[in-house]
């Protein structure tokens, strides 16, 4: 199962994971994103415990779609070591 990151746990659980990360920025409303929900669900259960995969909602975490730059979705961003 994927996980969920926000705004209060993005540092601690994607930037401080000691596992590589893979982050899509999504929004319930965004038609490719719900198309992409599915590749995103099998990579997390394929990779469970080697890669950690998440969802980042972008109406939720304007800091962190701003920090990364964002422009649009679905972008899917890995992480290790806290680095892109």
């Amino acid at each position: 199962m994927e996980a969920v990151f926000t705004s209060a746990n993005f540092d601690t659980d994607v930037l401080g994971s000691d596992i590589p990360v893979v982050v899509d920025f999504f929004a319930t409303w965004c038609g490719p994103c719900r198309m992409m929900a599915p590749a995103i669900e099998e990579l997390a259960e394929e990779y469970a415990g080697k890669v950690k995969v998440g969802k980042l909602d972008v109406d939720e975490t304007r800091d962190i779609d701003v920090r990364y730059g964002v422009m649009s979705i679905p972008t899917i961003i890995p992480f290790k070591n806290g680095e892109v």
